[in-house]
């Protein structure tokens, strides 16, 4: 029987990358994105089902959950972003609340709306895809850091909550990314602002990287459960400490 996986914020990135991962695993693969044009395009690549979803609107992921059906054996929340990057006292505050919304809102809306599938499967696996700007603050990252913090919290809840029942719960926080569109929003289409995040870094992680981490994790042994993973380049010692050049002789 083919397993479904859910993957929101699946369009481009991380979400998309572990859409194509999973589906090469054999699970029919649930995409779920606003951008929904783009979103069939990719579904379309393997035979995957697209769903337009907003996860901050409750009708969405009532037809999102619809549409993945009774029996889902893997969610990923991908869905989320940054928005912005100024010191608090120059906080925007519709910011704020838009990637509380999204990140954590949204994460909980999914779940809480896929855990009757998840159970149904006997022994489901929720991933969320965190950031290791949930492990402390950074200058300027304060809206951010505390969302992705409070989404890993979640988690961690959940986790306990569930405790007795076979649903396994993993929390992966990638560091920096070099992932299509990210730094772009963050800075508002500022093209120039979001390729300087990267200059210079010797080999960022890639959006694939990340999704063979997903992979890895809900392939492994049903007992088997992976509580958190933090995954940075080389390059990369914490959020605030990255090295700008050559690693490596070439």
């Amino acid at each position: 029987m083919t397993k479904t996986a859910v993957v929101t914020g699946a369009s481009s990135g991380i979400g998309k990358a572990t859409a194509q991962a999973l589906a090469a695993d054999g699970y029919r693969v649930v995409l779920a994105a606003r951008r929904g044009e783009k979103l069939a395009g990719i579904a379309e690549e393997f035979g995957g089902v697209a769903v337009t979803c907003d996860v901050t609107k409750a009708e969405d992921v009532t037809r999102l959950a619809e549409e993945a059906g009774d029996d889902v054996a893997v969610l990923v929340n991908n869905a989320g972003g940054a928005f912005g990057l100024e010191p608090v006292e120059e906080a925007a505050l519709d910011k704020w609340r838009a990637m509380y919304e999204v990140n954590v809102l949204g994460t909980v809306a999914v779940t809480k709306a896929l855990l009757p599938a998840l159970r149904a499967s006997g022994g489901g696996t929720i991933v969320t895809i965190t950031s290791t700007a949930g492990d402390g603050a950074y200058e300027k990252g304060a809206g951010y850091c505390g969302v992705k913090a409070a989404e890993r919290y979640a988690s961690d809840a959940l986790r306990l909550e569930l405790n007795g029942e076979p649903i396994r719960i993993c929390d992966i926080a990638p560091g920096l990314v070099e992932s299509e569109g990210f730094s772009l929003v963050r800075f508002g289409g500022d093209e120039e602002k979001a390729k300087a995040v990267y200059e210079g870094v010797d080999h960022p992680l890639s959006e694939e990287d990340v999704a063979e981490c997903v992979r890895w994790v809900v392939s492994l042994p049903a007992h088997v459960n992976i509580d958190r993973m933090t995954v940075k380049p080389v390059a990369q010692a914490t959020p605030y400490k990255l090295h700008r050049g050559p690693l490596r002789e070439a």
